[in-house]
């Protein structure tokens, strides 16, 4: 397992090793009522909900391009959300690796002893104290096309996946790492799963409108699947 680009690493102890060859996790996983203000769920959905507004006074303005014009100006915008969201879809991935690993009993003494670390560097991938979600939601200059409207819409969707759907995925698994029977954790867990199936479904939809108008196929969305719910 490696840890997430761009987040910062804190220190944790090893997990003791059990009778079975299993592992019990432990160290230190921040909850969310221990977060400051501004890394707790409902600031984050508050700030993306802000995005949503922001993006579509910027898209409902069109401006009149040529075809080719508005292919490479929302070629550009698929790069930016690529590259921005990468670290967040990777940090989820990550993590729903280790708690694969942690359900079947397969972390080694080694890799239990990284979790906890990796997985605080994948919630800070996937939070506005990321530089590259800050970009995400901030720094992508949407085109006012027709085009360019769902483009907008598919910004806006992204980032509601990256920082209430990912992020609060990352944050039930931190809390499943120490206790696996969490009854609360585990049902937030599966709605976190249908949120991030549904805005990725959502987001290649908003791509999907913006190739029909302007009869190309752009680059893909780059979002880590997440698990069925179970």
């Amino acid at each position: 397992m490696t840890a997430a680009s761009g987040a910062p690493a804190t220190a944790t102890g090893a997990a003791p090793v059990t009778a079975g060859g299993g592992t019990t996790p432990t160290g230190p996983v921040v909850t969310p009522t221990s977060r400051p203000w501004y890394r707790r769920r409902a600031f984050l959905v508050t700030a993306a909900i802000v995005v949503i507004v922001a993006v579509t006074v910027v898209t409902d303005l069109p401006t009149r391009q040529s075809g080719p014009a508005q292919i490479s100006d929302d070629t550009s915008v698929m790069s930016q959300v690529n590259s921005d969201v990468a670290p967040c879809s990777y940090a989820l991935g990550e993590t729903f690796e280790i708690y694969g690993d942690l359900k079947a009993h397969t972390l080694t003494p080694a890799d239990a002893a990284e979790a906890p670390r990796l997985l605080s560097d994948d919630q800070n991938a996937c939070s506005f104290t990321s530089d590259s979600i800050y970009e995400l939601a901030s720094d992508i200059e949407v085109p006012g096309s027709t085009s360019g409207k769902y483009m907008g819409q598919l910004v806006s969707t992204v980032t509601l996946w990256a920082t209430s759907d990912a992020l609060s995925a990352i944050e039930q698994i931190q809390t499943l790492y120490s206790d696996p029977t969490d009854a609360t954790a585990l049902k937030k867990l599966s709605k976190d799963e249908q949120l991030l199936g549904h805005d990725r479904a959502q987001a290649q939809s908003e791509l999907a409108a913006a190739d029909e108008v302007l009869h190309t196929r752009l680059p893909a969305i780059q979002l880590s699947k997440a698990p069925s719910p179970r």
